[in-house]
């Protein structure tokens, strides 16, 4: 099992990767995580491992109790943070206890959005059993929820105090999530390392078959990116963090102007990366080979390069909601070349109009 560490002084915690669930109980005993444990899943994943996870915490000795939730981004909501509030409240929950996010990325940002703000604050860890989660949800500490006007418009930096990833989860994944997954891997390759991004151009088959020796490469170091990213900028105030948004400022405004329901996070942050790859192109930053390796390895992960049925002036409003937005400027993570990005907030807005209509959004 390997063992990747996000250093933060004392909000400083371990990431295990490779472990199998049924022996997490012995890595929570080693934490002060209080007596009782309260599971925070959506209902597939419940069904699927909850009952594993609750034996494995029950060996060493906690309390345990499991909270269902709806799947989906739509129900990552204050309401629904309401719900397990009630739910943590119920079980008597209280400062020397832990909330336990089994899931995705949603389930993450939800449960450690409950953790962050119920009792100001109770331990926090995480076990992601999604692709997306592992490479990237599931590490820095961002929680939230959704508004109607906006993705995680509500949230919070609350570390966890560790993470432990099971690889064997992924191999119970349908295709569709594997491809989410995908999006921020090959964000990483873009952002911080061509090695990386080279890696899946010669091993993209591989690693959808979900080959586990593949997939332990790339979720390591992706991890390794992030911890690194994460450790320099925790709460994204000298803007190193930021990078870790390539292709989400238009991904999150996709997301938002279609009703979280059309198109996935991982779709949107795919045809977001190629906007921004656009938009770089255009101002003469990323070559256009660059960009035509870009789309070629986003297609042939499954994934979008533009989008349908989407509004423009709808996409428009929820760009300018964006929380990177400073002085009024929309700020852009761009691509120089693979493996470099830099922020910027001197993009035209005709530059980002013309990038967003050949992405395919409609009048």
């Amino acid at each position: 099992m390997k063992v990747v560490r996000v250093d933060l002084g004392e909000r400083s915690y371990p990431v295990y990767i490779g472990g199998d669930v049924a022996r997490l109980g012995e890595v929570a005993g080693q934490f002060d995580l209080g007596e009782k444990v309260l599971i925070i899943s959506s209902r597939p994943v419940a069904s699927l491992c909850g009952k594993k996870v609750k034996d494995a915490l029950e060996s060493a000795a906690f309390q345990v109790s499991l909270a269902r939730v709806p799947d989906g981004e739509k129900y990552k909501t204050l309401s629904q943070a309401a719900k397990l509030y009630k739910e943590c409240a119920e079980k008597k929950l209280d400062r020397n206890s832990t909330i336990l996010a089994l899931g995705g990325g949603v389930i993450g940002d939800l449960a450690g959005f409950v953790a962050s703000t119920y009792a100001r604050g109770i331990n926090f860890t995480y076990v992601p059993t999604t692709l997306l989660a592992q490479v990237d949800a599931s590490i820095g500490g961002k929680v939230g929820v959704d508004l109607p006007e906006g993705k995680n418009l509500v949230g919070s930096f609350y570390q966890p105090r560790f993470v432990y990833m099971d690889l064997g989860l992924l191999t119970t994944l349908p295709r569709i999530q594997i491809r989410e997954g995908l999006a921020e891997i090959i964000k990483y390759g873009i952002i911080e390392d061509q090695d990386l991004f080279l890696h899946l151009e010669q091993n993209l088959e591989e690693i959808q078959t979900l080959s586990l020796d593949s997939l332990r490469y790339v979720i390591i170091r992706c991890v390794q990116i992030k911890a690194a990213v994460v450790q320099e900028d925790e709460r994204e105030k000298r803007g190193k963090r930021q990078v870790l948004n390539f292709g989400h400022t238009i991904g999150h405004a996709v997301e938002s102007a279609t009703g979280y329901g059309r198109y996935s996070h991982g779709q949107a942050v795919a045809v977001g990366m190629i906007g921004a790859a656009r938009i770089a192109n255009k101002m003469g930053f990323f070559r256009k080979a660059l960009l035509t390796r870009l789309e070629n390895l986003v297609m042939r992960a499954g994934l979008p390069t533009r989008v349908e049925g989407v509004n423009e002036g709808k996409l428009w409003d929820a760009l300018h909601l964006d929380k990177k937005i400073r002085e009024k400027q929309l700020c852009f993570v761009l691509p120089r070349r693979i493996g470099e990005v830099f922020l910027t907030d001197k993009v035209p807005l005709a530059l980002v109009r013309e990038a967003i209509k050949e992405l395919g959004v409609e009048k």
